[in-house]
């Protein structure tokens, strides 16, 4: 009995010692640290600058959720190549990061549950939302990593039109 209640502690403990807590304030102060210039609305939503590209992110501690999102080119500018191309890296390279388009406007977003994130998570979350509106039309890609498989769009050739002559 004293085996299982020492095993009981254990497990309360070590479930104490992981837990997160993240908190809007502490993601003002990482986004503080990281950020080329900043904006705040409040304490929930930030608008900055990093490595000069339009950042923003918006918490709700009462739903537990948090997103970081970053503004990459209006919708009606997009080709249809580049939609593919982007839910292509939504697979396999753009990581924890995905390509959506909402408002008319495609974004490199990252979206997760508030209070399970680390300080690092969301450094690294940061990062990804810029690299992939750097990598955008490129490589399409957040981190150097990429998973196996079809990560390029397969063309189909172009079918020529013959034109009768009359």
């Amino acid at each position: 009995m004293k085996k299982l209640f020492l095993l009981l502690i254990i497990l309360l403990v070590s479930i104490n010692v992981n837990a997160q807590d993240m908190t809007s304030a502490r993601i003002g102060e990482i986004i503080s640290s990281v950020s080329d210039s900043i904006q705040t609305n409040g304490t929930s939503t930030w608008q900055f600058l990093y490595k000069d590209r339009l950042i923003i992110c918006i918490t709700d501690e009462n739903a537990n959720r948090m997103r970081i999102i970053s503004p990459i080119v209006e919708r009606e500018k997009l080709e249809e190549e580049q939609i593919l191309n982007s839910l292509v890296a939504n697979f396999h390279t753009a990581l924890d990061v995905k390509y959506a388009i909402s408002d008319e406007i495609l974004w490199s977003v990252f979206t997760h549950p508030l209070k399970e994130l680390t300080n690092h998570q969301v450094e690294d979350a940061i990062s990804q939302v810029y690299y992939a509106n750097l990598t955008f039309g490129v490589s399409y890609s957040s981190t150097t990593l990429t998973f196996p498989g079809n990560t390029q769009k397969k063309e189909e050739p172009k079918k020529e039109i013959i034109k009768n002559k009359t």
